[in-house]
């Protein structure tokens, strides 16, 4: 068994999946894999069932019916890997917008001793491929407006490739977490920051998706821009009490 657990939230993968597992599994560093599906009707729970035939002991999958939000996964997700004996556990999409190989790097800068590592597009200018303009535009914003709002010294605050240390997962009360959707990578990060844990920010390319649909939606964002504000007013309210 490894010491490092990867979350893969996944809904209508059928494109990425079998490429994905295959990609972590042959890493030079064992990385074990959770996938946490959301019912998804196009098979992809099926590919990840032979999958983990070949690769025994290394793939995990938990099936959830219907569509149940990003946030609630990875919960379900962490909760899981701590009744385990990892040590490290992973955020990451399915899509290869985040890099496999970037999970040593993530994983190295916990070791080194940050409690949260994330896989950064904005620490050293704008590393983003195949986005629009406009989209490029609305998440580098986002993430400025995300720092003016809660004054967390992140570059990229919406960010969705992440390591944490166990004890860092630990620390959080997992069944405080509010958001289920963009605001929910905004708020894990704020509670560790809250606790004043070690957050480090690792330079990575973002490469946008070229199979399978994008799960962005305006319910999303408007979720992200009003939760943010929530955010911070409830940290307010809790310092002052």
């Amino acid at each position: 068994m490894s010491n490092a657990l990867v979350i893969i939230p996944t809904y209508n993968e059928i494109e990425n999946i079998n490429k994905m597992l295959d990609t972590v599994m042959n890493l030079n560093e064992r990385f074990d894999v959770l996938i946490v599906d959301d019912g998804s009707p196009d098979g992809t729970a099926e590919v990840v069932r032979d999958k983990m035939e070949t690769f025994k002991g290394r793939i995990h999958l938990e099936e959830r019916t219907g569509k149940l939000g990003l946030g609630t996964a990875y919960i379900h997700g962490f909760n899981w890997a701590l009744e385990r004996d990892y040590q490290y556990i992973f955020e990451m999409d399915c899509d290869f917008s985040h890099d496999p190989n970037d999970l040593g790097r993530l994983k190295k800068a916990c070791e080194d001793g940050a409690d949260l590592s994330i896989g950064s597009r904005y620490v050293k200018g704008v590393n983003v491929v195949n986005w629009p303009m406009s989209r490029v535009l609305l998440s580098y914003f986002a993430s400025v407006y995300v720092r003016f709002i809660t004054r967390m010294p992140i570059q990229d605050s919406t960010a969705g490739f992440k390591c944490y240390q166990r004890t860092t997962l630990e620390r959080i009360n997992l069944d405080k977490i509010n958001f289920v959707g963009y605001a929910f990578q905004i708020e894990m990060k704020f509670k560790v920051w809250r606790h004043k844990m070690s957050i480090v920010e690792v330079p990575v390319i973002f490469t946008d998706r070229t199979e399978g649909q994008s799960k962005m939606s305006g319910g999303i964002i408007k979720e992200a821009i009003f939760g943010v504000i929530k955010l911070k007013l409830k940290s307010w309210f809790q310092k002052s009490h």
